[in-house]
């Protein structure tokens, strides 16, 4: 039998030696604050479900894991800094789906390359978006709100919480799917929106169940159909769009936890499987109750290939809708 050489050796043993500095660096993380970044203001989706993840991890981890929100550019900001970070496992991001599937299609010149400058890490929320329209609105249901639709020939607008946030790109969706003519009005952030299509300014919109419930169960919205693959346990009676005829009409604001790429794979394992415990609580639990969301607690491989999936196919909607921020 040959003998290894005497590089391979050298090789063999330099190996070794950086996987067990890679195991020990996980078994000795955190020794510090981990600051967890969210690029959205405080109080959104993204912020409800950071804050109940970072506070069991500074419980069952011993080092304050601290939240901080740093908001503009469509998510772009807070998450380029993540991607710049130190990978040591100190610096993490919490963020909604806009930044790392919808805005490199959105975006002519991006600060940094999701699929390259990130590690996904986990999902910690999927929900679905809900289609609701103002009561004055002559429609019930989605058929006869496509009726009414195509009846104003074009003089019809919707409402979303932003340019390439998951409402508008949902809106895009359906607008594509079903042929309608309809113009896009952004807002910044589903409060404004809501208080104009409320006010009767504007028809319906798209929203995330975590914003636009209260509305509903105080009956100053219609509820027309919602876009997960099944209906909501919040909502029993609203049909999904594949009930009423567009089976292809299946979208979700979700929400993910990611580190700076380099970050070593023990680190990465080790906050995934800590934060699956966090998940498992009660403040979490909680979280996905209220927002009609199912646990989606993942490995880093399938999160990653859940992450590839969702931006082929709002590249597609990007493209066709000829969506831009730029």
């Amino acid at each position: 039998m040959k003998r290894p050489s005497r590089g391979s050796k050298l090789l063999l043993c330099a190996f070794a030696a950086v996987s067990f500095s890679a195991s020990a660096l996980a078994q000795t993380w955190p020794n510090s604050t981990v600051t967890v970044v969210v690029p959205w203001p405080p109080g959104g989706p993204s912020d409800i479900a950071a804050r109940p993840i970072a506070k069991r991890l500074t419980e069952d981890l011993h080092q304050p894991f601290v939240i901080d929100n740093r908001g503009g550019g469509g998510g772009n900001i807070g998450s380029a800094a993540v991607a710049r970070a130190n990978p040591d496992g100190n610096t993490l991001l919490i963020t909604s789906s806009a930044p790392i599937v919808i805005n490199p299609s959105l975006y002519k010149k991006m600060p940094f390359d999701p699929s390259t400058d990130l590690i996904p890490i986990t999902n910690l929320l999927r929900v679905p978006l809900v289609l609701v329209a103002n009561p004055a609105v002559p429609a019930n249901n989605l058929k006869e709100l496509i009726a009414y639709i195509k009846s104003k020939k074009g003089d019809f607008s919707y409402a979303s919480a932003g340019s390439g946030t998951p409402q508008h790109m949902t809106g895009e969706l359906f607008r594509s799917t079903t042929g309608l003519e309809m113009t896009h009005v952004p807002y910044k952030g589903s409060a404004p929106a809501i208080s104009d299509l409320l006010g009767g300014h504007i028809p319906i919109m798209f929203d995330s169940m975590i914003a636009i419930m209260p509305h509903i169960k105080s009956g100053k919205v219609k509820v027309i159909a919602v876009s997960g693959d099944k209906r909501s346990a919040l909502l029993p009676n609203v049909p999904t769009f594949a009930e009423s005829g567009f089976p292809t009409l299946v979208s979700y604001a979700w929400y993910g936890f990611f580190a700076p790429a380099g970050t070593p794979k023990p680190i990465i394992d080790k906050i995934n499987a800590e934060t699956l415990k966090a998940m498992k609580q009660p403040d979490f639990q909680r979280v996905l109750n209220d927002t009609g969301s199912d646990f989606v607690g993942d490995t880093p491989e399938n999160f990653a290939k859940f992450v590839k999936d969702e931006s082929v196919k709002w590249s597609k909607v990007v493209k066709e809708s000829g969506a831009t921020v730029d």
